[in-house]
């Protein structure tokens, strides 16, 4: 039975003040009162700024010693490619991450890519040739767009070792089917929230501006057990970041779990025995 780790994507958010952070909390202080509350966080800064190694290795410190961290990859690599430089730009970014992976806390590097890298035959070669570059590194690979969902794409992440990403977004034509496929010794979920009305034509806080309510989180302990008994450890994140609700739906569905048969989770974390089925 797997390890279930529930947290956020990001966690650097000012708008947190008051629901997640005591008011006047200093920026510094954002990492260590997250960990209080979750056993990991996916980076989202990793994607507007190429990170460097020194300033992950202060996270390991500022985190405290059992928060864990995914971390998205650099915009470079998935949404803004240049041809002629990615390579560089993946051996930096492979290079920065160095010290969550020799500490044993980098759960994964997710490679998300835009509505608009469409299953074409360039497409198909560019991933190859990317996640090729991180031997070594767990990987996660969120598309935005259905047509990537097919058995060939399924059991090229096999072969890979790399984790399709099960998602849970609004149904609307054209995104990605709710579909639950094991492809590595770990499964990633993400939850983006279901704000149809804005997903198109809105920024990126208005297209995440959701708040689950129980029943829905409770639609996830299903899915969850079925993951479960394909995968050793299972990561959840929730991107619906804006006023703390990631947060408030990441402790709600710990809460959930906990009542589901996770009686020893705690920050965020269900250590392997399992929920009833």
């Amino acid at each position: 039975m797997a390890k279930i780790m529930v947290g956020t994507c990001g966690f650097y958010y000012t708008d947190w003040l008051g629901s997640v952070y005591p008011e006047g909390t200093a920026k510094k202080d954002y990492l260590s009162l997250y960990a209080e509350r979750f056993s990991t966080v996916e980076l989202d800064y990793t994607y507007y700024s190429m990170p460097k190694a020194e300033n992950l290795a202060k996270m390991l410190v500022d985190g405290g010693p059992n928060l864990t961290f995914s971390a998205k990859a650099h915009q470079s690599l998935t949404h803004k490619i240049d041809p002629g430089h990615w390579k560089g730009e993946a051996e930096t970014y492979r290079g920065a991450i160095d010290p969550l992976l020799k500490a044993g806390r980098l759960e994964a590097v997710l490679f998300q890519f835009p509505y608009s890298f469409h299953y074409t035959a360039d497409n198909r070669r560019y991933l190859g040739d990317v996640l090729s570059c991180f031997q070594g590194v767990p990987l996660a690979v969120e598309f935005r767009v259905a047509e990537w969902y097919h058995a060939k794409v399924i059991e090229g992440m096999r072969k890979q070792g790399a984790a399709l990403v099960s998602l849970d977004m609004p149904d609307l034509a054209k995104l990605p089917p709710a579909m639950d496929v094991v492809t590595a010794p770990f499964a990633y979920i993400r939850l983006h929230g279901r704000n149809a009305g804005a997903w198109w034509g809105s920024d990126e806080v208005a297209r995440y501006d959701y708040l689950y309510n129980d029943r829905e989180l409770e639609a996830w302990v299903d899915r969850i057990k079925r993951i479960e008994v394909q995968a050793d450890k299972i990561l959840v994140y929730f991107n619906n970041h804006a006023r703390g609700q990631a947060a408030k739906n990441g402790q709600s569905l710990i809460e959930i779990l906990k009542r589901a048969g996770g009686k020893d989770m705690e920050h965020g974390e269900h250590k392997p025995g399992g929920m009833p089925s």
